[in-house]
């Protein structure tokens, strides 16, 4: 790791326990001194202005203080959110918007099937927006399949309820729930019911598992032909992690698994985000494409999940984290290995962040 190895540490713009006089060092209209934090390719260096006394320039260092404060506030993690759960209740999500779906792996309509404004699985992404006014959903149709995927987050166990699945409408359909780590082996959750499906994954899962993807069955509980199937809002995780991706091209040379020295600095501004929440568990993995032999990938993933490792644990601002580190070589791809465009985003590390978890 070079010059860099150790405990670095890190300067934050505005520290969350300080007022804005504290912080700009405010005296007077007249007497301002502030102190800021600019980004370069090494991460953050201080720039200070004394005694600015010209009415301009107060205004000035005022506007630049708001922007400074504003890019803080987008870098904080998104905090704990109530969505209408389509029968007069709310459910909470502690990482709010970004709990839920956000891509559709496959969607296999049953049949009979729905109308085509009600059978568009994107409907089905992001936050729960059920009104009974617009098509904002999905129904599967009789014994149809919906499967979707956590891109910038995931599913990990936690104490009560980890998945809830809105399903809506006048009707309760039951549906069969299965979840997976990679979307080729799953396990099978079973059956849940229409309405507020929260669903406990515990007893299903070993410890410390980690789900990117959910399929949904309808169990043709409801074949009429107007809306057939169970009708699917949102799903989205409670027991949720935050994923990061870091690709393999910025971070190694070719079939190498030490950082390259531009390495540093994405890992360094993804160490500030993860050190943005007050504790939690980093689980690094690593992931090839399929060019090369699968041992020789398997290894390599590893090694550079190591890698990343090794570095991170080093950053003075992520000590109250717990890390562990795991290869998947060519067996977890992000897209397809046909294209040069689909091997590039295979070659990546994931970074999964479980806040509040030692």
């Amino acid at each position: 790791m070079g010059s860099n190895a150790g405990k670095r540490g890190r300067k934050f713009a505005i520290p969350p326990d300080r007022s804005l006089q504290a912080t700009l060092g405010w005296r007077s209209a007249r007497d301002l001194k502030v102190v800021a934090q600019v980004p370069n390719n090494r991460g953050m260096i201080s720039q200070s202005r004394d005694r600015i006394r010209h009415p301009l320039s107060v205004g000035f260092a005022l506007l630049s203080f708001w922007a400074i404060a504003a890019a803080t506030l987008l870098s904080q993690p998104s905090g704990p959110k109530e969505y209408p759960d389509g029968h007069g209740g709310v459910v909470e999500f502690p990482l709010g918007d970004l709990s839920f779906a956000d891509e559709i792996v496959s969607f296999e309509p049953g049949e009979p099937r729905a109308a085509e404004a009600n059978s568009r699985p994107q409907t089905a992404l992001g936050i729960p927006d059920y009104d009974e006014t617009d098509d904002t959903y999905v129904t599967l149709g009789c014994g149809g399949t919906l499967t979707l995927r956590f891109a910038d987050n995931a599913l990990v166990d936690v104490p009560g309820p980890d998945l809830y699945v809105f399903e809506i409408g006048p009707a309760v359909e039951a549906m069969d729930l299965a979840i997976s780590a990679d979307g080729n082996e799953w396990i099978e959750v079973g059956e849940i019911s229409g309405g507020r499906a929260d669903v406990d994954i515990a007893p299903h899962i070993g410890a410390g598992g980690v789900f990117h993807f959910v399929r949904l069955t309808d169990l043709k509980a409801d074949c009429r032909p107007n809306w057939p199937g169970a009708d699917v809002d949102a799903v989205g995780a409670i027991g949720a992690a935050v994923q990061f991706s870091l690709s393999g091209a910025v971070l190694f040379d070719s079939g190498q698994w030490e950082l390259k020295p531009a390495a540093e600095a994405e890992i360094d501004q993804l160490a500030r985000k993860i050190a943005a929440y007050p504790k939690g568990r980093v689980v690094i993995e690593g992931h090839t494409d399929n060019v090369g032999a699968p041992d020789v990938n398997q290894t390599l993933s590893q090694n550079r999940a190591g890698a990343v490792l090794k570095y991170m644990q080093a950053a003075a601002e992520l000590s109250a984290f717990s890390f562990s580190a795991e290869g998947f070589g060519e067996t977890r791809p992000a897209a397809t290995n046909t294209t040069a465009e689909g091997r590039v985003r295979n070659r990546r590390v994931d970074v999964v962040l479980i806040p509040g978890v030692q």
